[in-house]
Order: structure tokens, then C-alpha cells, then sequence
């Protein structure tokens, strides 16, 4: 027998938990029920006490035992608890596990009584005043509580396979190596192995033959292998059976990839080809709900990295997160660092025995993940400890040896007992150089280097802020993701983060919000997402930094304008009137693919054709009309002061003159409206338009992810991303009104049904009730027709 029944629903719930509930006469008229995923408290988008997670709460179910599973094996798996889980079946205590990031089994077996109902109950502790990772001083995240993942219950026979781990090896050869280790729980002699490789509907054997002891290994050779990479993530099945007295008793399939992966001093290799390695770091939370939500919230998450942001990585900061994340990162070739759970703080020898009991479970749960190039064995920014971090890059290396380690440190010239030096660098300030070369960071310039965290805490940022903050915001992930590409031996790099997230008071805007994504929340979108999604050639990318509305700067200094694009060229019209193309390989940052353009003429041959200058002419005064634009006129520069003064004297060009020229084609105060037209120029076609003026009337931009909801193991979630854009479908980032949901059918919203928008963007994620067929949801507003919104239960 080999039969999987997921346990997801109908547990009884109670903030604090009592004894009690671990007796079969307990009351649960008193007990919310609840389906796991399950957060023990739902809180606020923010303003909030974050003290409302920390407590003892208490879970129960009632569990069937079918006599027909007496001489089997009932194994209990809960993939995350947070934080440590008492587990108790009958009022036994059967497990305590002290880790609210990593899985945990228990075989309950010898505790359940047969042909009847058992009592299996988790006592849940959320405190952050645990001796455990990663708790002991300040977070910079907050950590939740509940039964955050799903659980299950594996029906096995007595001889079982309880672990495989696949690794190739020689994959650039024509003959590739599978090597595979099998771990046999309660084994006995004239048990057999078969072991296949799957792919589709191709199917290879590779052996069978009679186990020899409880850990086994074998090495097959293999042709004909497409290989996983990060452009064709090509996966594999190995379908390992049991056998005896020529039935299989038991089949476990593993998936895995072929690919090489290498960190080497001047690079990363993936199967021998040299990838710079982008990406952001992800934090595992949801507004409302913090870490808990099912399998589609967190596929899409890794579908926005690559799909949307067009990045090849990820960290998984700082622990270890779904395995339905790390599922879809190996389906759509998207690289990740995954680390051990800690923020800072080394405790004591206790602590340090838990913390590697957790880099042991992180490696043994997630190794076979062709995704996962690095495991991260150090406490994120905490300072060094020799004997503690040997023993964790030991740990590791025992548990895989067949991948590299790193250890996310904030100190320079730090000891290193892992393979890859890496480090958070917050050297830039906005007028800095981006990253630090890797030779002022370590003397180890043989040892790979590579940048786990850059810009984040150094410039919060809001959706709502002012147009100057959000465009500074972006310039700055510009400036370090081209001194990323400018220094070949910096292997790659993860900015800081993908998302803004909760935390604690000590953090963030004194709302319990982290302001450190290129996306807010909800996954939104702020303008410094766009350089990254320029990096590539498939899609037309073209954002302006600006709204173009001089009042919304400073004394009406629009300062310097960018257009974010992997287009060719840049046409740009000012009402209707062609100004200037400009040639994107004009970029000032040299070192990207697609760098950002500065737009720096919006007068075009203007004062030549309307106002009679010669062209030497128009150009100097162009040169004062755009530094005016960006310095205002009590600080031009040197230079600029001494160009108006000759043009002055020389050439009998009055100051009022040149004021009269920056109101008419700077300011165009007096115009009805000025409209800037930018047309974005690929293979000599006009791909991508942005039309910026002012905006006239308010519309509703809504994006769903999936309509068709699938009640499965769990309940499912669609989420919803709202924006507010004009007739051009320009981001209205002031328009702050509320909207008013309203769920009709077999679905419920998550959060509140009042919602406002913030910086022009809110969001909500519907769920399912457990029952199929049919939900609505209606997004309703005062300036805007009311959006309906339609799914199908199934």
C-alpha cells in the first residue's frame, strides 16, 4: 500500500491552546474550524499590533484509523509550523519540532488506535521568545504563527522507501552519470530495487537487483538527456519501487534536472556557459495573512520573478519557503539560493544545536531540486563564529556534496569556511559607486564572490511617494545593477527585495511595513521593477520616470527624465511635433543590455524653425534651457552660467529672452495641454507607445491570475492586482479613493471588503469554501464602473 490523504480540512481551532484538547471528550463547540493553510491571527495591511501572532495556540482533529492499516507504517507530515510544534496523538505527546521553516514526519503508528476515531492535536508556540532561530534579538520580518502549510498522512507498508536523493553528474558529456542514494526503512534480505528514468512517456530502465543494506547507492550511465538550464528547464522523473515477493510495495518519484553548476573566482558556470546571475530576494508573506497560503499564491510568485521582472534568481531569505515555490523555480528555470532560518543573532550552544538540526532538514527536504544552486549554511548578517560555522558548511556538505555553500554576511575580510563568499552590500548611497570591487570585501580572490542584498533599508520607498523618491528609487537599482555587470568576478547579485513586507516597530515606516520592494504588497509594480524587466529581448519594455507635470516637482524642476526601454530607439513627439529619436545604445550605464535613456531635449528644432536661431545657437540655448530644468536658475553650474553670459554679450540674447524661451518649451504654462508622445522603436516597427499628459478621466486596471479555482488538497486563491490609470493607462499614483468588494457565491475574500488604494494600486486574493461551482466577485467605486469579476469552482 502506498496512499496519500491530505488532512487540510475541518481542524478545530483555539488561540490558546489548552490540555484538554487532547482528550477525546473535549468540547468543540467553543473551536473555530479551519483549514490549513491556517494563519492563527489575520492582521491588519498595516498599523497593527505585531505582538497579535505570539501565542500557545491550539489545533485538533478528529483522525479515522482503518483497521485494514494495522501492520502498516502512518506517517504524519506537517510542511511548516511556526514555531515549535507539539504534536499529540491521544494525549501522547508523539513529537516536538523546534523549526517553523522546515517539514517534519512522525510515524504514529505505534500511538492510534485502530477501526476508530483518534484525537491528533498540535500545540502550536508563535512566540519570538523561543530559543530557537530565528529568535534571540531583533527581526527586520515578522514571523507568524499556525499551521501555515499543509499537512498529510503517507499509508505505508511495513518495508518502505524513506529517502532518495538523484545527482549527475558528467553532463556536457554524451554519456551522462545518474548517481542515486536510497534510504530503505526496516529492511530485510530478498528485497529488490527497480529504479527507472521518466520523461513524458519515455520510459528507461536502469536496474533491479536485490538491496543489500538499508542505505544503497548506485551509478548509471545515460544518453540522449536534454538538460535542465535556466532558458529549457528540462525535468526528469527517477521512479524508485520496492519490491518483494514480486510486488511492489512501495514507488516513490523524485524529480530532478541534469545540469552542471560550478562557481568558479571569475563566475558562475551552468552547464559550462558563464551566467550572470540576477535576482531579487523574496520574503515568503502575504498582506492579511502572512506566510499562509496555499500552492497557486506561491507558484505565481516565482511566475512574476521570471515572467514578469525577467530575472534568473532568487534568495529565499531568510529560510527556507514553500515547496510549491521551489517546485515552480525548477518547472520555469529560475535559480535559487535557499538559506537557513536567522536574522543576525548566534545564540547559545542550544540554540546553535537547533540551527543545525535545521541546515540538516533544510538539505535533506530540498536537495533534489535542480533550482537550488547554493545552500546558504551562515545566520544572515551575523558576525563570525569559526567553530559554529564550520560545523553548518560541514552539516551541509555531509547531507550534499554535491552542491556549493555560502553564508550571508554584512562584514568585510570575514572568515570563510563556505565555497562562495557572500555578501550584502549597502555601499551605495545615490551618489556613490554601486557595489564595492570584490578585492576591498575579501583578501580571497580566489574564492567566488557574489552580492546577496544591495540597496533595500538605503531608500525606502512607497508606491505613493513623490515622483523625485520613486525615479531616485529606480535610478539607484540602476546604478548597482550596472556595477554589477561592470565587475566580471562578482558573480552575481540579489537586490533587496522583491516586495515591500511587514516587520517589526523596530523597521520600516513605523507602520509595520518594510518599504524595500521594487513591488509593493500586493505585487504591484513601482517604477524601479522596470530595469530589471528590460534586461531581455522578448518583450517591449517602455516606462517614462517621469509624469511630465512640472507641478509635482519642486519649485517646477522636473529634473532628469528617463525612459526605461529594450527598445532600438526612442521617438519622442511633444503635440504631435517630432522632437528627437534617441539611440538607447546612448545610454550613461554601459554595462547593461538595456540601460536607461536620458531624455534631455524636449525642444527639438524649435528655436531654429519658430524662433530664427542659427543651429550653434539653438544648441547652446538648449544646454541652459535643460540645466535650468534640472538645477533651476539660482544654481546653474559653472559652465551653464558661463554659456549664458557669452550668448548674452556675443551674441545681444537677453535674459528675459531665455525665460520667455523656458516658458514656451519647458514650462508651456499657458498651453491647454501638453502632451508628450514617446514611441519605442525594435527592428524599425513602433512596438510600445507611452503618451503622457494630463490625465481627464479615472479607469479601473485589473489583473487576475487564474478564474478557474480547483478545490484539490486545499482551498485555492486567485489573486487580484488593481491600478488606477487614465485614458492613456498611465498609473494615477494620487488617486487614493476607496473601492468596496463584494463576493457572491462559493468564494470569500481574504482581508478586508473596504479597500483602499495606495498610490494608485491595491489588491485582494479570493479563496474557496470547499464547495465547487461558482463565485463573483465585484469591485465597486465612486469614479469608476463597478468590475465584475467571474470564476468557476471546480
Amino acid at each position: 500500500m502506498n496512499k496519500r490523504i491530505y488532512l487540510n480540512d475541518n481542524w478545530r481551532f483555539l488561540k490558546s491552546f489548552k490540555k484538554e484538547m487532547c482528550e477525546i471528550n473535549y468540547d468543540e463547540s467553543n473551536l473555530d474550524i479551519v483549514r490549513l493553510p491556517h494563519a492563527n491571527v489575520e492582521i491588519p495591511y498595516n498599523y497593527f499590533d505585531e505582538n497579535s501572532y505570539e501565542m500557545i495556540s491550539g489545533y485538533r482533529k478528529k483522525l479515522h484509523i482503518d483497521e485494514l492499516w494495522k501492520d502498516k507504517n502512518m506517517l504524519l507530515t506537517f510542511e511548516g509550523i511556526a514555531h515549535v510544534a507539539k504534536v499529540y496523538i491521544n494525549n501522547i505527546l508523539v513529537s516536538t519540532h523546534k523549526c517553523g521553516y522546515t517539514a517534519f514526519t512522525i510515524n504514529i503508528s505505534p500511538y492510534v488506535d485502530f477501526g476508530c476515531e483518534n484525537i491528533l492535536t498540535v500545540e502550536v508556540n508563535s512566540k519570538e521568545d523561543l530559543n530557537i532561530p530565528p529568535f534571540g534579538n531583533v527581526i527586520d520580518y515578522l514571523t507568524y504563527g499556525g499551521i501555515y502549510r499543509e499537512a498529510y498522512l503517507d499509508i505505508k507498508e511495513k518495508y518502505y522507501i524513506e529517502d532518495v536523493f538523484v545527482v549527475s553528474e558528467n553532463v556536457l558529456e554524451e554519456k551522462k552519470k545518474i548517481k542515486t542514494e536510497i534510504k530503505i526503512k526496516n529492511y530485510k534480505e530478498k528485497i529488490f530495487i527497480r529504479q527507472s528514468l521518466i520523461k513524458e512517456n519515455k520510459v528507461i530502465t536502469l536496474n533491479e537487483e536485490e538491496i543489500k543494506d538499508k542505505m544503497s547507492a548506485y551509478e548509471f550511465e545515460v544518453d540522449n538527456i536534454d538538460l535542465w538550464d535556466i532558458d529549457n528547464p528540462n525535468l526528469y522523473y527517477l521512479c524508485t519501487q520496492l519490491i518483494y515477493d514480486e510486488k511492489v510495495i512501495d514507488e516513490k518519484n523524485t524529480r530532478f534536472g541534469f545540469r552542471e553548476v560550478r562557481f568558479e573566482n571569475d563566475g558562475f558556470y551552468l552547464n559550462g556557459r558563464k551566467v550572470k546571475i540576477r535576482g531579487l530576494n523574496r520574503h515568503q508573506a502575504y498582506p492579511y495573512v502572512g506566510y499562509a497560503m496555499p500552492k497557486s499564491p506561491q507558484i505565481k510568485d516565482a511566475e512574476i520573478l521570471k515572467n514578469e521582472l525577467k530575472l534568473n534568481a532568487v534568495r529565499t531569505s531568510h529560510y527556507p519557503q514553500s515547496q510549491h515555490f521551489i517546485d515552480r523555480c525548477d518547472e520555469i528555470g529560475l535559480l535559487v539560493f535557499t538559506e537557513m532560518p536567522g536574522w543576525q543573532h548566534i545564540g547559545d550552544d542550544e540554540w546553535k544545536k537547533v540551527a543545525l538540526k535545521n541546515i540538516e532538514e533544510m538539505v535533506l527536504q530540498y536537495r533534489n531540486h535542480p533550482s537550488i544552486i547554493i545552500w546558504g549554511v551562515r545566520i544572515n548578517e551575523s558576525p563570525d563564529d569559526n567553530n559554529f560555522y564550520k560545523e553548518a558548511n560541514e552539516v551541509s556538505h555531509k547531507f550534499d556534496y554535491s552542491r556549493a555553500t555560502g553564508g550571508v554576511r554584512c562584514i568585510k575580510n570575514s572568515t570563510l569556511f563556505e565555497d562562495v563568499y557572500t555578501y550584502n552590500d549597502f555601499i551605495h548611497d545615490g551618489k556613490t559607486h554601486g557595489l564595492d570591487p570584490k578585492k576591498d570585501v575579501t583578501s580571497n580572490m580566489k574564492a567566488p564572490y557574489m552580492v546577496t542584498e544591495y540597496n533595500g533599508h538605503m531608500f525606502p520607498t512607497k508606491s505613493f511617494d513623490s515622483g523625485e523618491h520613486v525615479a531616485e528609487h529606480a535610478l539607484r537599482h540602476t546604478k548597482v545593477l550596472n556595477s554589477l555587470y561592470e565587475h566580471e568576478d562578482i558573480i552575481g547579485g540579489f537586490g533587496w527585495c522583491m516586495f515591500d513586507y511587514n516587520t517589526h516597530k523596530d523597521f520600516g515606516s513605523g507602520d509595520r511595513i518594510c518599504y524595500h520592494g521594487v513591488m509593493d504588497m500586493f505585487r504591484n509594480e513601482k517604477l524601479a521593477s522596470t530595469i530589471y524587466k528590460c534586461q531581455q529581448d522578448e518583450e517591449p519594455v517602455l516606462e517614462i520616470s517621469a509624469s511630465m507635470d512640472i507641478g509635482e516637482h519642486p519649485a517646477s524642476l522636473r529634473g532628469d527624465v528617463y525612459a526605461y526601454s529594450n527598445m532600438d530607439f526612442i521617438r519622442l513627439y511633444k503635440n504631435n511635433e517630432f522632437i528627437k529619436e534617441y539611440n538607447t545604445k546612448d545610454t550613461l550605464f554601459k554595462y547593461l543590455d538595456h540601460g536607461p535613456i536620458l531624455i534631455d531635449d524636449l525642444v527639438g528644432n524649435n528655436l531654429e524653425t519658430k524662433e530664427g536661431y542659427s543651429k550653434e545657437k539653438s544648441d547652446d540655448i538648449k544646454k541652459i534651457l535643460s540645466a535650468s530644468c534640472k538645477y533651476g536658475p539660482n544654481h546653474l553650474p559653472t559652465e551653464i552660467l558661463t554659456l549664458a553670459g557669452k550668448l548674452m554679450v556675443e551674441e545681444n540674447i537677453s535674459m528675459d529672452e531665455i525665460i520667455g524661451l523656458y516658458n514656451r518649451y519647458i514650462g508651456n504654462w499657458g498651453d491647454k495641454i501638453t502632451t508628450y508622445r514617446f514611441e519605442g522603436i525594435k527592428d524599425d516597427k513602433v512596438v510600445k507607445v507611452v503618451e503622457k499628459k494630463p490625465g481627464i478621466s479615472v479607469n479601473l486596471k485589473v489583473d487576475v491570475d487564474k478564474n478557474d479555482l480547483i478545490e484539490e488538497n486545499t482551498y485555492d486563491v486567485a489573486s487580484i492586482r488593481i491600478k488606477a490609470v487614465d485614458e492613456n493607462g498611465n498609473l494615477l499614483r494620487f488617486y487614493q479613493e476607496p473601492l468596496l468588494l463584494e463576493v457572491e457565491g462559493n468564494i470569500e475574500l481574504i482581508g478586508p471588503k473596504l479597500l483602499p488604494l495606495r498610490g494608485g494600486m491595491s489588491g485582494t486574493y479570493i479563496k474557496t469554501v470547499g464547495k465547487q461551482g461558482e463565485g463573483t466577485l465585484k469591485i465597486h467605486s465612486d469614479r469608476c464602473e463597478t468590475i465584475i469579476i467571474n470564476f468557476k469552482i471546480l
